[in-house]
């Protein structure tokens, strides 16, 4: 059977026996949350949040995933991020990878791109391949 990708809102903690039961049926975590969002993005959010429920990989993700979606006061921009618990190969288009104690995070603006351009933008950095441990 292929793991399932378990997407949650992120607006509160999954617990741990939660967790320990993804583990054990071999699924992979993708979450998504806001914060700090405004009038502007609110409506688009929710509907990238639905679709990131819905992302289905081409094989299994072997790398849990969050991606958060904020607005920085003053700039009219979407700001996303995407954090890796281990790294991924480069995406074009996105910053990073910043180091950070959950992992790995790659950042990006959108500001007047279609929908439909977004989220093949996140689905391509939530799906990027993972870096092999044992490479220099």
């Amino acid at each position: 059977m292929d793991p399932k990708v378990r997407v949650e809102n992120g607006s509160r903690k999954s617990s741990d026996a939660s967790s320990q039961n993804r583990r054990r049926a071999g699924a992979t975590a993708v979450s998504a949350r806001h914060i700090h969002i405004g009038d502007a993005w609110t409506t688009r959010v929710k509907a990238l949040e639905a679709v990131i429920k819905s992302f289905r990989p081409d094989g299994p993700l072997k790398n849990t995933c969050e991606v958060v979606f904020f607005e920085i006061p003053g700039d009219e921009h979407l700001h996303v991020n995407v954090t890796h618990k281990y790294a991924t190969k480069v995406v074009s288009g996105w910053a990073g990878p910043g180091t950070i104690p959950d992992g790995f995070v790659h950042s990006r603006t959108f500001r007047d791109t279609p929908q439909s351009e977004i989220v093949q933008h996140i689905r391509d950095m939530v799906c990027a391949a993972r870096i092999s441990s044992r490479s220099c």
